[in-house]
This record gives C-alpha cells, structure tokens and sequence, in this order.
C-alpha cells in the first residue's frame, strides 16, 4: 500500500465529522462536501508525518475553507439551495440520525443563517463541536477574548430573548407543536383541538403566491387549509413569542406569526414577504 493509500485511509476516518461540521457551518450538503474535499486536497500536499493530531488539523482546514465560502457568500447575498431537505451529512452515523429526528435541527439550521460568518464558525466549532477556543482564534483571525465575544453573541441570538415568561413559552410550544404535527397528519380533528372556533388567518402577498388563501375565517376553513401540510415546518421564537418557521431545503421561505389565548390558536399571520422576513428575530426553542 503507498503512503498515499494508507493518508487516504486515515482521512476516511474523518470524513464524516468533517462533514458533520461543515454541515453545520454551511447548511448545505453540496457545499459541505466541496468543503471537505478541499481539506483532502490540501492534504495530499502536505506532509502528513509533520502533523500530530490529523483531525484537530483537518477540522482546522475545513473551518477555515466554510468561512471563506460564508464570506463569499454573505458578500453576494446568496443562500444555499440544495435540492434536499436539510439533514446530517452522513447519514450512516447514529447521533446524525437521531439529529435529523430531532425537530431543534431545522430552527437552528435557520437560525444560524442569520449569524455573520466569524460569528457562526466560532459557535459551531465551539458551542457543538467542543474546540477550545484558542484553537478557534487563529481560524476566524480575532484574539481568543474577541472569539468568546463571538461565540457568546451568536448564542444569544441562537436562544432569543423571551418576551413572555418559561412557563407561558412552554404553553405556547406545546400548542403550536400540537397544530404542527395534526397538521402533517393530516387529523383535522387534532387540528380543530388547538383552533379557536373564531380563528383568523390572513396572509400577505408573497405568502399568497405560495397557494395560501389571503384569509379565512373558522376553525373548519383554516383546519382543512393546514391539513396534510406543515412538512417543513418547525416551531421558533418569533420576535419573543412561540411561531412557526417553514423552511423547504433549510431556506426561510415563511413565518406563521401565532396568536395564542386561553390555549387555542385565534390567529394566524402567513409572512412570506423577503425583506419583512430578514426583520424577523428568530431563535430555537428548546425543552
């Protein structure tokens, strides 16, 4: 076996966290892999007997890779579109399955389009991938303070500033969480549970342009409305309060401001509109 073979075993051995933390850092799988391969390619030209921990230094060079393409990205204003919904890289572990159960997933994945680029490399590699931050430092070019200032900014706008105490947040999940899942399965009758008789939805243009009806009123016309739908959807804090985020291939395509009273849903606001989503404060929610 050549030197070469035996270096591509190890680096198979990596592979799928590398790809886990390029995922995270970019959402986007075609752009996750593209990242990876890079890290092979600087690998094959280095000399590999020179590196003591291979995959501090792969992880290392793929970070610095994702934060070059955020950049690139960020300064055309673009957003990945993968022709999949988001899910872990590598599928055949585990955790990424469990993680791609996990409803957190598809909130966070749009939370963390909101961060700047310095700011969601120091997050991921810390916050989810445990890296010390002076080994994060010299990855995003500030001082290792600056970086904990990084790190610690983007986690206040991961978890947002609740406008309503735990308790009631915990209420309004578990309604909003309710409505969601009768409205994937299809359970009118689960659906009519969390509707106030009176319910009112309306929606903007851009929403309406999405086939959703510029307003109905009734629990029936907005439970037949939602039934079988909300497959990418996922519950968030929307500017404080518990909302829907509806996010088909990891991008924010829709916001359902939700109005909850006495336990049911009497309003429902579809905001589809692009420069009044980028006004939205999103963050996850958690149990």
């Amino acid at each position: 076996m050549t030197k070469k073979d035996l270096l591509a075993g190890k680096f198979e051995e990596h592979r799928a966290h590398l790809r886990r933390v390029a995922y995270r850092m970019l959402g986007s799988q075609a752009e996750a892999d593209d990242a990876v391969q890079e890290a092979w390619l600087r690998l094959s030209r280095q000399d590999a007997g020179g590196i003591d921990n291979l995959g501090g230094w792969l992880t290392t060079v793929v970070a610095r890779v994702c934060l070059d393409m955020l950049r690139s990205r960020k300064s055309r204003r673009e957003e990945p579109m993968d022709d999949h919904i988001p899910e872990p890289a590598a599928t055949d572990d585990a955790e990424q399955d469990a993680l791609l159960a996990d409803s957190v997933g598809l909130a966070l994945q749009v939370v963390l389009q909101t961060l700047a680029p310095a700011e969601r490399v120091a997050f991921v590699l810390h916050d989810m991938f445990a890296v010390p931050f002076d080994d994060i430092a010299p990855i995003v070019g500030r001082s290792e303070a600056a970086t904990r200032q990084l790190a610690s900014r983007a986690r206040r706008r991961v978890q947002g500033n609740p406008v309503v105490p735990s308790d009631e947040i915990t209420r309004q999940q578990d309604v909003v969480d309710a409505f969601l899942a009768a409205s994937r399965n299809g359970d009118f009758a689960g659906l009519l549970a969390v509707l106030d008789p009176d319910v009112v939805m309306r929606a903007d243009q851009a929403a309406v342009r999405l086939e959703a009806s510029a307003e109905l009123r009734g629990a029936a016309a907005v439970a037949q409305a939602f039934k079988g739908r909300a497959r990418s959807a996922q519950s968030a804090l929307v500017n404080g309060a518990v909302g829907v985020v509806v996010a088909p291939r990891g991008q924010l395509l829709l916001i359902l401001n939700v109005t909850i009273v006495n336990g049911k849903i009497t309003a429902i606001e579809a905001i589809a509109d692009p420069e009044r989503l980028a006004e939205f404060d999103l963050a996850i929610l958690s149990r």
